[in-house]
């Protein structure tokens, strides 16, 4: 990879080895363990090894051992799985707020270093980062699993080939049921020094999205959030859902006993560090926003308008671009759009089990062209597994990484930082009250074209 964290893509051959890769994983919850754990061990087994797995909590740690199916060592120290295993490759699925911390010690270390979505969360941590890419010259991959849908990818094309002209205006909403949005106002996401607030934790997939449709970076920001629905708002609150003795009135009740790999991943291991899964949602110490709204301007023109809704009724999400020469629209599981009833829960129980779908589907988009009629496009998609993105992302780094890519899905370090910093930019302008240039974060400076 490129100095100073510039380069767009990974290069041809992603790790330049001709035998097993050799991989480490740093945290060992859900996402960790699953996407970046069993699955890994189950699809590429000629291509990797596991070699260690590295969590704080030791029970947690021996549960993802047995549920990974692997035989490697486990280590309480990250620092001493580094020095003892030698990887090739650490995978860093940690809290955000601790992602900086193993992804310099494993550039130290000599390692290429994959971290799970966001980055990190804040700009002081995320120079850090630069700095010791550049110094020890390791390359540093950021899952970004979104871009690699087929869905995202039609739309990337369309914009590609001009076919709405320069893009100069675009408006995305996204919206998070009541379930999915929940969720994270029970875990350790809700509180600003562990995930940064959802303008890090989730928004950088839309943020990143955006960065690649556009193929440009962000310029300034101005944004508006609040707290308004979770935490302190609420009438009533528990310790936890399972002691609650509200669970009777309460809407955002939710029974972890009837999940047995929650029970046996988190609830069976809350006495070695106190991290309780089925947190209230209206607990007072939660203090990220639960609305969000922000004005994107890009280096290339381009203004964006984005706002994340966490309490919806449904899941989804859409985006209108406008262009010199017209207009495209996207949306997915939108129900009324689709004259569809989706079940809502099952939804984000999908997303969290990580369950692979591969069934075809197909899902619509609009292009509008001035003067023209407007032409109704079916994209092939998958209903799981981010619309088939997760699995595209894998292949590419594991099975085949001297495949074409011709539409710049691989994310790499520059990719990460400009996709939080946007978040951070939110942050710091609802704070002050005022937009904040992003150039101003960190030594990176906003290109107007990636390409």
């Amino acid at each position: 990879m490129l100095a100073a964290g510039s380069a767009v893509s990974l290069p041809a051959n992603a790790f330049g080895l001709r035998r097993k890769l050799r991989v480490t994983l740093v945290g060992t919850g859900i996402r960790g363990i699953s996407f970046w754990g069993r699955r890994l061990v189950e699809q590429y087994p000629d291509q990797l090894e596991f070699v260690g797995l590295s969590d704080i909590n030791p029970g947690r740690l021996q549960y993802g051992k047995t549920y990974m199916k692997v035989n490697c060592p486990t280590f309480v120290s990250f620092e001493e799985m580094l020095c003892e295993t030698k990887p090739d490759l650490v995978i860093v699925c940690t809290t955000d707020s601790s992602h900086h911390e193993q992804t310099i010690a494993g550039l130290a270390a000599g390692c290429d270093v994959l971290t799970e979505k966001p980055l990190t969360t804040d700009e002081v941590k995320a120079q850090a980062i630069l700095n010791a890419e550049r110094r020890y010259g390791k390359k540093l991959i950021v899952g970004f699993n979104y871009r690699w849908s087929p869905y995202m990818t039609k739309i990337k094309e369309l914009i590609m080939n001009g076919e709405i002209g320069e893009v100069t205006s675009v408006d995305f909403n996204w919206y998070l049921n009541v379930h999915h949005g929940a969720s994270y106002f029970r875990r350790w996401h809700g509180l600003m020094d562990k995930g940064g607030s959802l303008w890090i934790h989730k928004a950088t997939h839309h943020f990143d999205l955006l960065n690649w449709w556009l193929d440009s970076e962000p310029d300034e920001v101005f944004a508006y959030g609040a707290l308004e629905h979770y935490g302190k708002n609420g009438a009533f609150r528990g310790a936890n859902c399972r002691s609650c003795t509200h669970k009777k009135e309460c809407n955002y009740y939710w029974d972890i006993t009837k999940d047995s790999h929650a029970m046996n991943l988190y609830v069976a291991n809350e006495a070695h560090d106190g991290y309780v899964r089925d947190g209230c949602v209206y607990r007072n110490e939660i203090d990220i926003y639960d609305k969000m709204s922000a004005q994107i301007k890009y280096a290339n023109g381009a203004i964006a308008n984005y706002s994340l809704t966490t309490y919806s009724p449904f899941e989804g999400w859409r985006i209108a671009f406008n262009g010199q020469k017209g207009r495209i629209e996207a949306w997915l599981d939108i129900p009324w759009m689709k004259n569809d009833s989706l079940d809502q829960e099952s939804l984000h129980a999908a997303e969290m089990q990580q369950v692979e779908n591969v069934d075809i589907i197909h899902e619509p988009l609009v292009l509008y062209k001035n003067w023209q009629d407007y032409q109704l496009i079916q994209v092939a998609s998958e209903r799981a597994g981010h619309g088939g993105g997760d699995r595209r992302l894998h292949d590419k780094l594991f099975k085949q990484p001297e495949a074409p890519d011709p539409y710049g899905h691989s994310a790499g370090l520059r990719d990460g930082v400009m996709s939080i910093l946007i978040g951070v930019a939110a942050r710091r302008s609802i704070e002050k009250g005022g937009p904040v240039k992003i150039g101003s974060l960190t030594d990176l400076k906003p290109m107007a074209k990636r390409g």
